[in-house]
């Protein structure tokens, strides 16, 4: 099935993509392989120049990127340049530190020398996904490489544009053709991947199901697994807060990447003392965000970055209606055409079995829970997905 890359915003089809076959992934992998046995070998310092080059190289591309990442997935243009800019600084950060980190640990015992000893594993496969497109793969390719091992990189099907802009930057900075390399394929390739006797250990950033599913696998195979899951992080607002600066960052860190964020608040617990001040300058300051194309540069909100994902998040929020949430803003889906994709919204409060409190919800909305201080740790923990 082709791989189709669509503008959130518009609806467009920006880039069609064909799947590699299996044989094409296999030999990807082998070179991966042959370039790791050639890289592990190289001095850390010379892996930290290129590793500069690349923030280099992102830096002077920071706008191009951005602009990528909003038609790719709809993230804002100043939140797009404030991620490459971080991607670089990573860069910089295990330039600089790696050979610190990489060095041999002496251990006391009654041996004649005991050490613990950091050596590079081999070819790395990353599952990453769509929501930090350049970041979520920097963050584990930076300090992987410079540790000496090769990555092969299956990102999420939406910004495969993202995908191989990354391997190019690190080919364009110097670095082995196939040390880095993207893979296009479709999520129904990861267990064949995975189960490759090259692919010595994987990484995955995503969804419960999509843990389960890799972890499963590498499991089976006995290969290392680093899992970075979902959360639903509980803002606990008890009486002495200061509600102006409360507010404030509890909206701003509400729409954290137009809400679509691991780390995102998505559960706002507030005492009843103070409950309707704070859920009246909520609703105020919310209201006051811009949404809008993604490309221009006032926009404070972008649109959902995939369909099927608003849809999802609206049918939480009307169940929780159902349930006895009350509207205070928004939570309806907008008429017009190119926005038919976005969402904003406010509720209170959200009966406990509600899937807006039960589940993480990605997307600008926030559910007040009304607690007194004492029931604030009962209401945090009363959800399987807890702290991200």
């Amino acid at each position: 099935m082709t791989i189709e890359s669509v503008n959130p915003a518009t609806g467009e089809t920006l880039e069609r993509y064909e799947p590699m076959s299996g044989a094409e992934v296999q030999e990807i992998i082998g070179l991966a392989e042959k370039s790791f046995a050639d890289w592990s070998r190289t001095s850390v310092p010379h892996r930290a120049a290129l590793m500069r080059d690349a923030a280099g190289l992102l830096r002077e591309r920071a706008r191009g990127f951005a602009e990528l990442m909003a038609l790719e997935m709809g993230k804002p243009l100043a939140q797009g340049r404030a991620e490459i800019e971080k991607c670089a600084w990573v860069c910089e950060y295990y330039a600089e530190h790696a050979e610190g980190f990489l060095a041999d640990e002496i251990a006391a015992t009654d041996a004649s020398r005991s050490y613990v000893a950091f050596r590079p594993l081999g070819v790395i496969l990353a599952v990453m996904p769509w929501n930090f497109p350049f970041w979520q793969v920097f963050r584990f390719a930076a300090p992987g490489l410079m540790a000496g091992n090769a990555a092969v990189l299956k990102h999420a099907s939406n910004v495969m544009g993202c995908a191989l802009a990354i391997e190019a930057v690190f080919r364009e900075a110097g670095f082995p053709e196939h040390v880095f390399r993207t893979l296009v394929v479709g999520s129904g390739a990861v267990r064949a991947i995975i189960q490759t006797p090259q692919v010595r250990a994987v990484t995955l950033t995503g969804s419960g199901p999509a843990g389960r599913a890799v972890a499963s696998a590498a499991g089976e195979a006995l290969k290392k697994t680093v899992l970075e899951l979902g959360g639903s992080d509980p803002y606990v607002v008890l009486e002495d807060a200061d509600l102006a600066s409360t507010v404030d960052t509890c909206v701003n860190s509400r729409l954290i990447n137009s809400g679509q964020s691991c780390i995102a608040a998505k559960r706002f617990i507030v005492v009843d003392a103070i409950r309707e001040a704070f859920e009246e300058r909520y609703a105020a300051l919310m209201a006051t965000k811009r949404m809008g194309p993604p490309l221009e540069g006032d926009v404070d909100l972008g649109p959902q970055a995939r369909v099927d994902l608003r849809d999802e998040l609206h049918d939480q929020v009307v169940r929780s209606i159902d349930r006895g949430a009350r509207v205070l803003l928004g939570a309806t889906v907008p008429e017009e055409a190119r926005w038919r994709r976005s969402l904003r919204r406010a509720m209170r409060p959200t009966p406990s079995a509600s899937p807006t409190t039960r589940r993480s919800a990605w997307g600008r909305q926030c559910s007040p829970a009304t607690s007194t201080a004492e029931s604030a740790l009962r209401v945090t923990h009363s959800t399987r997905v807890r702290v991200s």
